[in-house]
């Protein structure tokens, strides 16, 4: 069965576990849904998904930096307002804002890395292996390793946090610690990242 973005969605949706685990459980379950559940939970995936609800409520948080240089505006949503009014869903946002200030991510997850430019990363990291002259066989492991370096760079999840000097926690280990703290789906909607002169 082939594994469409649509059940991706669904899976995470119903579930708040991350688009790529979500893939892979997909992939591993040949695509049946509660297959994929079940692989999840196994693998220690915790469900953030609270009664099935979708996660509308939230807030939107802005931060400008003291420079006055760069500013961020955020919308992070849970499922009910009595979560996106709590101290920790409001501090979690606000540290969001500022990772994303200091990081400067392009998107929120690989799985909103528009196609095409996949695949011009791709085209230029199997340029750069074939260069350096590895191996055939090895060049294709050499670019998946490459590209989730560009994840951890520029898609906000999969980034280390700023504020851990150890560079262990990501963004996305923040996000399901807060969902298992308020037992509730939380999901990073959206941001925007303006920078004096910039775009």
């Amino acid at each position: 069965m082939e594994i469409t973005l649509e059940l991706i969605k669904r899976l995470r949706e119903e579930t708040g576990v991350g688009i790529m685990d979500c893939k892979t459980a997909l992939a591993k379950a040949g695509g049946d849904l509660e297959k994929a559940k079940q692989i999840l939970r196994t693998e220690g995936k915790e469900f953030l998904a609270h009664g099935g609800r979708e996660a509308k409520e939230g807030r939107i948080e802005a931060y400008v930096h003291h420079s006055g240089k760069v500013g961020v505006l955020i919308e992070v949503n849970t499922n009910t307002d009595f979560a996106a009014n709590s101290q920790d869903f409001r501090e979690f946002i606000k540290n969001l804002a500022m990772q994303i200030a200091a990081a400067k991510p392009r998107w929120v997850s690989p799985g909103d890395v528009p196609e095409e430019v996949l695949e011009e990363e791709r085209k230029i990291l199997r340029h750069q292996a074939e260069k350096e002259g590895k191996p055939p066989h090895i060049v294709e492991k050499i670019v998946e390793g490459r590209l989730n370096k560009f994840f951890e760079e520029n898609c906000l999840l999969k980034q280390p946090y700023v504020r851990d000097p150890s560079g262990k926690t990501k963004v996305e280990d923040l996000l399901a610690d807060l969902g298992a703290k308020l037992g509730e789906t939380v999901v990073i909607r959206r941001f925007v990242r303006f920078e004096v002169g910039e775009g």
